[in-house]
């Protein structure tokens, strides 16, 4: 018994530091489509909305308004985030350098992109893994174009399911209102 006891207590404070290790989005890192590091922590003071995507989607159209999106508040303190992922339906099968050439070509993106990453299972992007913890379960990505509003402290705000659009006044009402930069500021 006090051996299970003792296990109990190690694997709990195992489980805190690494809670505490992940204490928001600003501990992550992925690699940008292009190669490079790309840590959230750079955009520590500005709003995320970090968004997993798909060319082959029947909401790829949603890349048009998140590039509206990113235009029209970046100078505000937004930042939108794309993260290509193949992991709902087989609908971003390409390489990073056809995925970036669609963005680019068909969507005129120029906003952040991420390399491929799986958001979703044991294989999740570490920042998958974390933001599902502070969503719930019912936050859990569960098809393309899912996404997450992170504050400007890096802390997680909400989550937005792919049916609501990025330029939807949902989505527009939370970003406004914990931008850095307030309107006519």
């Amino acid at each position: 018994m006090f051996r299970q006891f003792v296990a109990l207590v190690i694997g709990i404070c195992l489980i805190s530091s690494v809670v505490k290790a992940e204490k928001n989005a600003h501990s992550f890192v992925f690699m940008s489509i292009d190669g490079e590091n790309l840590s959230l922590s750079e955009f520590k003071g500005k709003v995320l909305l970090i968004v997993n995507t798909a060319s082959h989607c029947g909401f790829t159209s949603q890349y048009s308004a998140l590039q509206s999106l990113w235009s029209q508040f970046r100078n505000r303190g937004l930042v939108v985030i794309g993260v290509p992922s193949n992991d709902f339906g087989n609908q971003e099968p390409g390489t990073v350098k056809e995925i970036k050439t669609f963005c680019e070509v068909n969507y005129d993106i120029d906003f952040p992109m991420t390399e491929k990453v799986h958001v979703k299972g044991g294989a999740a992007h570490p920042f998958y893994r974390w933001v599902v913890r502070q969503a719930g379960f019912a936050g859990k990505p569960r098809w393309n174009f899912h996404k997450y509003l992170i504050d400007p402290e890096g802390n997680f705000v909400d989550w937005f399911s792919p049916t609501t659009t990025p330029t939807s006044t949902k989505i527009m009402k939370a970003v406004e209102g914990i931008l850095p930069v307030k309107s006519g500021g």
